[in-house]
């Protein structure tokens, strides 16, 4: 596969982001029930109680199903875009519900991103770690939307994985990539507490400073002030778009994650040229 010429090579990997999509699918929904799963039993254990029987949860287990009625999904209805659109036709078979649009969105998208991940890469190291980079991005973006959560299951992994693959300078050298992991953490964790000094509030969660620091790992230091850069204003024009046309209060959190997810992947392609535009502006 990796000596494979570009072309095929698109094609599959974008057969082999929709099946992903589907397992990220999964993992979005199940792995914050998981956590909190896991949470109530270490208070259960705290407190000195038993925690009751439930039926065993994790990625694997049990099959997909339908949430309303619980009607076991088939092969046949399972394969990506595809059953959605021609078999299921939008709609559960057993009880009729409507199946949530984010489901083939999901897919869709995580296809589009494995294929220009090869595009782009060719074939070899740097375009598997373009597509687990994504793939994990993908899956965070949509759980912290969902639950404000980043899991420590993903981030964690991310930033070893970032480490590791450049150990032969995939992305950025080595000593790059140690500082921008170190320097990621550091600035949201100073920002967060100089927030909190000066309001009393907690701005953002311990998640961010992980994912900021995977990101560092990835890609550099040097790429931080730019992510930082694009993730503040992405974040910045959602948030008022938000609160003028959904008057969500500007007291409610909003999710900072997916922005920084944005920002990381506009900064695996094209981060050294929008910094070397910027620097260029300025100088």
């Amino acid at each position: 596969m990796l000596e494979a010429p570009t072309e095929p090579l698109v094609i599959l990997a974008s057969l082999l982001g929709l099946c992903i999509g589907s397992f990220l699918n999964v993992v979005i929904h199940r792995l914050p029930k998981m956590m909190e799963r896991e949470w109530q039993m270490q208070c259960a254990d705290l407190r000195g109680e038993t925690t009751p029987a439930t039926e065993p949860l994790s990625l694997a287990r049990p099959g997909s199903r339908c949430p309303d009625c619980g009607r076991k999904i088939r092969p046949l209805e399972n394969i990506p875009l595809l059953s959605y659109l021609l078999i299921l036709r939008g709609k559960c078979a057993g009880c009729g519900k409507a199946i949530s649009l984010r489901y083939p969105l999901v897919e869709a998208l995580t296809g589009v991103l494995s294929a220009a991940a090869v595009w782009h890469f060719g074939s070899g190291w740097p375009a598997l770690g373009a597509l687990l980079l994504t793939w994990a991005l993908i899956a965070l973006t949509f759980i912290d939307f969902d639950t404000q959560l980043l899991p420590d299951s993903i981030t964690l992994p991310l930033l070893w994985l970032g480490l590791a693959f450049n150990l032969d300078a995939s992305f950025t050298d080595l000593d790059s990539s140690v500082l921008g992991a170190m320097a990621g953490y550091l600035i949201l964790w100073s920002i967060f507490w100089l927030f909190k000094l000066a309001t009393g509030k907690e701005g953002m969660g311990y998640g961010d400073f992980k994912l900021l620091a995977a990101l560092g790992a990835w890609l550099g230091w040097q790429m931080l002030p730019a992510i930082i850069l694009l993730s503040s204003v992405v974040g910045a024009i959602v948030g008022v778009l938000l609160i003028m046309l959904t008057r969500r209060g500007r007291n409610i959190p909003i999710p900072f994650g997916p922005y920084l997810a944005a920002a990381g992947l506009i900064a695996l392609y094209w981060g050294r040229t929008l910094t070397e535009s910027y620097l260029g502006l300025i100088y």
